[in-house]
């Protein structure tokens, strides 16, 4: 990496944008250059809240997540926001682009905004939010906003990432907010029903409402729901006290540390499972045994559970 990873590591430290974006390029591209870096900021991570914002497309959350951020900054508080985009097919980059998102904060040296693409991953978060995520915190954000595509179920990922999940809803869905309750519902820490202005936001706070005293409950926390109108910045300061409500109810009890060792355990084990299926992969291209897997798979000489258990097995796993 040019000028040394020490150099950069610093620089990320004193909040360079030019060397955060550097380095968050390289983490996008998979790059072996961006690793040395990471692993010196490291120890400086761990600081930042870090709140996952999810729901349904259409919902708002880009809005919402804009106007959290003037809230946050008018308190002088920093902000690092990942806004997780669809792929782009023909690119393969993010199709919202930085400077087409919240586009008042562009200016601002106290707010970064990464967008990423999700290349493929399930779950609505890019493979290297974990790591962007921890660029930020070491570059002494003060909260950072992770906003995730709209996919459904499968965004329990952000947990995985975040100290507080808000989970965003509007009047109006319908069977859309009975398919939340399998598993997005569960992971919210804060409700929040957007467009509260349109017809039926009290009927969606009570369905919300009912929802949660059916389900399992949570006996150390009761996700508030709150309503807001986003783009009239409605309900704003509101949500983010109920933020910071948050971060305090973790922190008086010692969650914020169990949620950082959740995390940490998640991250290692995804680390550990792409390096050793990218190892194992390149040692069996090198010499030929995956084509061969492969083609025998296909002509149903064997099947790839047997082909799975021998490919370990003659790795020696």
């Amino acid at each position: 990496m040019p000028g040394g990873d020490e150099e950069m590591t610093e620089r990320i430290r004193q909040g360079d944008v030019r060397a955060i974006a550097r380095l968050m390029s390289l983490i996008e591209n998979d790059s072996p250059e961006a690793t040395p870096a990471l692993k010196g900021l490291y120890p400086f991570t761990g600081r930042a809240l870090v709140v996952g914002i999810t729901g349904p497309p259409g919902s708002g959350k880009s809005t919402l997540t804009d106007q959290l951020t003037q809230e946050f900054r008018r308190q002088g508080r920093t902000v690092g926001i990942v806004a997780v985009d669809p792929t782009s097919p023909f690119t393969g980059g993010a199709i919202l682009a930085d400077r087409i998102r919240m586009q008042q904060h562009s200016l601002d040296p106290g707010v970064f905004i990464r967008s990423m693409a999700t290349r493929g991953h399930l779950g609505g978060l890019a493979k290297a939010t974990n790591d962007v995520v921890n660029v930020l915190d070491a570059a002494g954000k003060d909260l950072v906003f992770i906003e995730t595509v709209g996919v459904g179920q499968d965004e329990v990922e952000v947990v995985k990432t975040a100290h507080t999940s808000i989970v965003v809803s509007v009047p109006g869905l319908g069977d859309d907010i009975q398919a939340m309750k399998a598993g997005i519902l569960e992971i919210a820490d804060i409700l929040v029903v957007n467009k509260a202005d349109r017809e039926g936001a009290n009927r969606t706070v009570a369905e919300l409402q009912a929802m949660i005293a059916l389900g399992p409950g949570r006996s150390d926390w009761s996700p508030p729901i709150l309503k807001t109108v986003a783009i009239q910045g409605e309900g704003i300061a509101e949500l983010a006290q109920g933020i910071l409500a948050h971060q305090t109810h973790l922190d008086q009890g010692g969650l914020r540390q169990l949620l950082q060792r959740e995390r940490s355990r998640a991250f290692f084990l995804e680390l550990l499972q792409e390096r050793v299926t990218r190892r194992l992969l390149e040692q069996a291209g090198a010499n030929g045994i995956l084509d061969q897997t492969i083609e025998r798979i296909a002509h149903r000489e064997v099947d790839p559970y047997s082909a799975v258990d021998d490919f370990l097995k003659k790795a020696g796993l």
